[in-house]
């Protein structure tokens, strides 16, 4: 069956094919392992697996096609970026084994790149690093607390350095620049071009990849359709920001919307003046988050949050469109590089990711319910799900290992509160950081609103 899903995203009209659903489930059927979406947590999973013990029997359920969530539509930066800070790990273990789970996310950005290779998925995966901008005093007071926050941890400049303003221009070459910082451990990539490649390897490794099959609910073991029901020893839900539409599971993830714009290809000239030679992703210190790539064409692709979370955590497709919201992007990119004014956006997307109630990401495995899970990457998914993959894969197959150990396995988040309280909390949260932007813009000093949200979060 082939459907028209270019309109998905930017990363989905790029990919250079049509995107052919493979065959929907036709009746219920016994496996090993049954896996709940076909994004990156649930096709890392399938891989692993596969790759560690071929003789079991996996299966994969995706309600529309692999790559069509958060997989096919982010800004395609695969970080070390892992959403509770380190010292919020450390307060939920201890620090060595807060320092081990970053260390993990550290060399998961060069394991992805591996199996890339390795596997031919030709997805232009470019390790440039990340450059984060200082582009006010306030700005960059707060790059160089970064900085010494990661050395306080036992890294150094090869994991995080201070860029002085003309180290951080000649990287990226945006207005008012005073400064920066970077740090190696991130790679670009074109996000749908890795969904789909992980899909067809998966398969290849014969894995049954289910497209076009929604699964309605999870029991015990069972992953009920309405083509057949699925009985596993193990279930792994990976559904992320979908995940509030599945019974018995509304209130263990909020969906909150991030928005994309992509400009056409630009010309030589303007990246001559704007840098980004190696590819490398950038964003910058304000609050309120912002992310782009120069994408393999040399279009630049530049999303951020500021979306409102929907009553109920309502995922609708009519959510994945925010005029007021692109507009901002395109005037938040045209104040970052003048040059791209009268460039033609082609595109503009969106949809949800997944957030815990502690901004905690985790994984786990529930032997008696026979649930496995991963999952509330807050939009730093596409690193952090390789590892989720790796070490559901160890979990799921009983070994013991370094990344079964790492605190975020089996970590509890609380639930979201009820509505009306999680619509109120959710949208206070997007505001308070926009206003903070806003405070120091005005003040010129470090926002009160920021850190006092910092601390309700437990940060």
């Amino acid at each position: 069956m082939t459907t028209d899903y270019r309109d998905v995203s930017l990363w989905f009209d790029t990919l250079g094919e049509d995107v052919t659903a493979r065959p929907a489930l036709t009746g219920d059927l016994d496996v090993d392992v049954a896996i709940v979406g076909a994004g990156y947590t649930g096709l890392w999973t399938a891989y692993y697996l596969a790759r560690a013990d071929p003789s079991l029997r996996i299966v994969v359920l995706e309600r529309e096609v692999a790559g069509f969530g958060a997989s096919g539509r982010n800004g395609g930066w695969c970080s070390a970026l892992f959403p509770a800070s380190i010292a919020k790990v450390a307060r939920d273990s201890t620090r060595e084994r807060a320092i081990a789970q970053q260390r993990a996310m550290n060399a998961t950005v060069d394991e992805v790149g591996r199996v890339v290779a390795a596997e031919g998925i030709d997805c232009d995966f470019d390790k440039g690093g990340t450059v984060v901008l200082a582009r006010t005093p306030v700005q960059l007071a707060r790059a160089r607390e970064a900085v010494a926050g990661e050395h306080a941890w036992g890294f150094d400049d090869s994991d995080a350095r201070l860029l002085d303003a003309a180290e951080a221009r000649a990287m990226v070459g945006a207005t008012d620049v005073l400064g920066g910082t970077y740090t190696p451990h991130c790679a670009v990539l074109h996000p749908a071009k890795l969904a789909r490649g992980l899909a067809a390897t998966v398969a290849g490794l014969g894995v049954r990849v289910h497209e076009r099959t929604p699964v309605l609910s999870i029991e015990d073991g069972v992953a009920v359709t309405p083509h057949g029901r699925v009985r596993a020893d193990v279930v792994v839900r990976a559904t992320e920001g979908y995940t509030p539409e599945l019974a018995g599971f509304r209130r263990d993830l909020a969906p909150v919307y991030s928005l994309m714009i992509a400009t056409e290809p630009l010309p030589k000239a303007f990246w001559d003046e704007v840098g980004l030679a190696r590819r490398e992703s950038f964003s910058d210190m304000r609050h309120l988050i912002i992310y782009g790539q120069r994408t393999a064409d040399d279009r630049l692709a530049f999303g951020g949050r500021g979306a409102p979370y929907h009553f109920g955590s309502r995922v609708r497709p009519e959510f994945d469109r925010d005029e007021k919201v692109f507009a901002e992007l395109r005037r938040v990119i045209t104040e970052l590089f003048p040059a791209v004014a009268d460039a033609r956006i082609t595109h503009t997307w969106g949809g949800p990711l997944g957030v815990a109630r502690d901004w905690y990401a985790s994984c786990g495995l529930d032997r008696a319910r026979k649930l496995a899970w991963a999952g509330g990457y807050v939009g730093d998914g596409v690193g952090t799900t390789n590892l989720a993959g790796r070490t559901l894969a160890d979990l799921i197959r009983d070994e013991y290992t370094d990344l079964t150990r790492l605190p975020w396995v089996r970590h509890r988040s609380p639930r979201w509160e009820p509505e009306p309280l999680r619509w109120i909390g959710a949208n206070v949260g997007l505001r308070v950081m926009a206003g903070a932007d806003v405070e120091e813009r005005r003040t010129g000093r470090d926002s009160r609103l920021a850190h006092a949200f910092g601390r309700f979060l437990g940060h």
